[in-house]
């Protein structure tokens, strides 16, 4: 699957997730871009999932027709996010196109 992180995803969690490509907004140029234009962007460049800490995404953007599925940390901390890398990326494996999940994090 082509995954990008948007700004405040931590980047040591794309070693964690075997088997996919992971670029950042950052590494692509786009960290300047709105939520809207850089969901739009990534869907134009083929990417499958957008990864973001950003909670209120689905209350700011119209996620109705999107291809891209998002899924949401619930948490930018990385000390926080490691210990939960195996169940992110059974959740990442199996998340369907279009689609929103949020990630706790305990």
């Amino acid at each position: 699957m082509k995954i990008l992180f948007d700004q405040g995803t931590p980047v040591p969690l794309r070693r964690f997730l075997s088997g996919h490509t992971v670029d950042t907004a950052y590494e692509r140029g786009w960290s300047e871009i709105s939520n809207g234009n850089l969901l739009s962007k990534a869907e134009q460049e083929g990417y499958e999932l957008l990864i973001t800490t950003d909670r209120n995404l689905r209350y700011e953007q119209n996620l109705t027709d999107r291809q891209i599925a998002i899924a949401v940390l619930m948490t930018t901390s990385w000390p926080r996010i490691k210990p939960h890398t195996d169940r992110i990326q059974a959740i990442i494996d199996a998340i369907q196109p279009g689609t929103y999940q949020e990630i706790p994090i305990e």
